[in-house]
């Protein structure tokens, strides 16, 4: 009869212990946190009495759906825990009180009876929270990750405007709002096998999205092909009457610089909207073929017109090589490169033979004596523009 009668007053003080002891309760800002907690507060009496009334071991569905909630409110485990620590105390006395009130001549068995039956009972409900707690987070992991990696997908490969759905699933992301720029990442490790253990890329994942932390820049960060693939985002202005921010790419890069010389990276330069930013993802892919341990991170907007028309024509040149190319190639081997470095010596110096000798710390006569052995190899006059320019751009294409 006590147990009924004290029913309202253990609510009240198993509420009251838990929020005074637990801080948490008290710091979380979600609206639903204590409500829930009085909630479950009446489960656990419930429970309790139904169980001292003789009625049999259930599965604890409560604890478990308790659990969920508390997942989704991204309530941390450990206080929950706690929780059910405090409210042993309080209604471990209850119970006592209520049986030594009914029989006050077995003191010393109903306290040992209530301390093992109210151990158990604590330690039971900790177990099935934390086991439901730690299952249902995967969960969700899985369904962001997922999430994640749809949206990731979208944005990288294209997508065609009058798909309603893509488009509601980015707007409800917040992609589609004005006024913002776009970056695109690429990075991988020095060594592309590396690339290949799930854990390693994922460690860069990680380390990518806690570059840019402790900058208010958006970061969705997944792996493709087994590169680590990341779009940024900021708001380029506030609206159209104040200026725009820097450049994105040029307030990420020194943020990735910190992941060290194991990892290469390409930068896509800014682009003006979600339509752009395959556009992003190919000059984010061309600038990681330009990464290497001198220059970790390269941005797309920083590479010479020159070496972007190499990397794109070297291919199709290296098949209309000039007649003389193989020659010429044959013989700067033969000179340990001499003849090449003797040519970009030349340009730096706008063909200035003295300046390009005191380049090579060789003598002008030197300098003079390779012009002619290249123009008696390739036909072509190494202190004429036109002619300079051609044979840097074959021996650049033979090299690449």
């Amino acid at each position: 009869m006590l147990l009924e009668k004290q029913i309202g007053e253990v609510e009240r003080r198993l509420h009251e212990t838990i929020v005074a002891e637990i801080a948490a309760f008290k710091a979380s800002g979600n609206p639903e946190v204590l409500p829930d907690l009085a909630r479950h507060a009446g489960e656990h009496i419930a429970e309790l009495r139904r169980l001292l009334g003789g009625g049999e071991l259930r599965d604890f569905d409560f604890v478990r759906t308790h659990a969920h909630r508390r997942t989704a409110q991204r309530f941390p485990l450990e206080a929950t825990l706690h929780a059910y620590r405090c409210g042993h105390k309080v209604l471990s006395n209850w119970i006592h009180d209520a049986a030594i009130a009914a029989n006050p001549r077995s003191r010393e068995k109903i306290a040992s009876a209530v301390a093992e039956f109210s151990i158990q009972y604590a330690n039971t409900v900790s177990i099935v929270s934390a086991a439901e707690y730690v299952a249902h987070t995967r969960v969700l992991a899985e369904a962001e990750g997922d999430h994640r990696t749809e949206l990731l997908s979208i944005l990288v490969s294209g997508y065609d405007e009058s798909d309603g759905r893509v488009a509601r699933l980015l707007k409800r992301a917040g992609y589609l709002e004005q006024r913002k720029s776009f970056c695109v990442a690429l990075a991988q490790s020095t060594d592309p096998l590396e690339m290949e253990s799930p854990a390693r890329a994922q460690r860069i994942v990680e380390a990518m999205t806690q570059a840019v932390a402790s900058i208010p820049v958006r970061a969705l960060v997944g792996i493709r092909s087994n590169v680590v693939t990341a779009v940024f985002s900021d708001v380029r202005r506030v609206s159209g009457w104040t200026a725009p921010q820097a450049n994105l790419a040029d307030r990420i890069r020194p943020r990735l610089l910190v992941l060290g010389p194991s990892v290469l990276i390409g930068m896509s330069s800014d682009q003006p909207s979600t339509s752009f930013i395959p556009r992003g993802l190919h000059e984010a892919t061309v600038a990681l073929d330009f990464a290497d341990v001198t220059q970790r991170v390269v941005q797309f907007s920083e590479l010479p017109i020159r070496r972007l028309l190499i990397h794109r024509g070297a291919d199709y040149v290296q098949s209309a090589m000039p007649v003389w190319f193989p020659s010429f190639r044959d013989a700067d081997a033969k000179s340990q490169g001499a003849l090449v470095k003797t040519l970009r010596a030349l340009a730096d110096a706008d063909m200035n033979v003295q300046r390009a000798a005191r380049e090579l710390h060789v003598h002008p006569n030197t300098i003079y004596a390779r012009i002619d052995r290249i123009s008696a190899l390739t036909g072509l006059e190494a202190q004429r523009y036109h002619h300079l320019t051609d044979l840097l751009l074959a021996a650049d294409c033979g090299r690449a």
